[in-house]
């Protein structure tokens, strides 16, 4: 392995069949780890879909300042409760390498970043987000859930022109007490500006996921795997 490259995260795998053709790497949110959004795999499957590798990474272990320093999986560590501040850049840089890293075992695996989709809930689709305006190998799409641009001051320097082949799926609650729904909105309209086709919903919910967005971003899987 090259000094550079990161050693792979831990994950859970799951295969909807045999010789996946798609694979799907979905990024949990703060707190949480691999395991938290592995039930949802039955509620979005269709079964006209090709065969998917869902992969679950668990985020690194690190002290999160505004929980007191208290250790737990995060993406980047959390320096302040404003939005333009929020993230810390080098902990974002860090897990998009993570990231890159597993789409780079996918296609050693024979599942080309074409059929790779990136997702992210909350603080893991604020990474999804900073890995996708880097990409100079587009994927086949972006998702998006309760989450915001980190670092959008700075993202403009960081986006790669290519990048914006990438369609993004984004839903977020307007109930949301942690990310709030402006954000969210700020996010996508930002995205939009920058060249992305982005697909925005939301929901009467708080942080979370609902029933609608789960059958709305199955759609949005559906238009992918016909593209691809």
């Amino acid at each position: 392995m090259d000094s550079k490259t990161p050693a792979l995260l831990e994950c859970i795998e799951r295969e909807t069949g045999p010789a996946p053709s798609w694979s799907v790497i979905w990024l949990h949110g703060l707190g949480a780890d691999a395991n938290d959004f592995v039930p949802l795999i039955p509620e979005l499957l269709r079964k006209h879909w090709p065969v998917i590798r869902f992969v679950f990474p668990n985020a690194p272990v690190r002290a999160v300042t505004i929980n007191n320093g208290v250790r737990m999986r995060a993406w980047y560590d959390i320096v302040d409760f404003d939005l333009v501040n929020r993230a810390d850049e080098t902990g974002v840089l860090e897990s998009v390498a993570q990231i890159d890293a597993l789409i780079e075992r996918e296609v050693a695996r024979g599942v080309p970043a074409s059929r790779v989709i990136l997702a992210g809930f909350s603080q893991g689709g604020a990474v999804t987000l900073a890995t996708g305006l880097r990409r100079t190998v587009p994927l086949a799409g972006l998702v998006a859930l309760s989450t915001y641009l980190p670092a959008v001051r700075t993202a403009s320097a960081a986006l790669v022109e290519v990048a914006t082949r990438q369609p993004v799926f984004m839903a977020h609650g307007t109930q949301d007490p942690v990310v709030p729904l402006g954000a969210g909105a700020q996010s996508a309209a930002w995205l939009r500006e920058a060249g992305f086709e982005v697909a925005w919903q939301q929901y009467p919910m708080p942080h979370s996921v609902c029933a609608e967005e789960i059958v709305a971003l199955g759609d949005w899987f559906d238009a992918r795997f016909a593209a691809g």
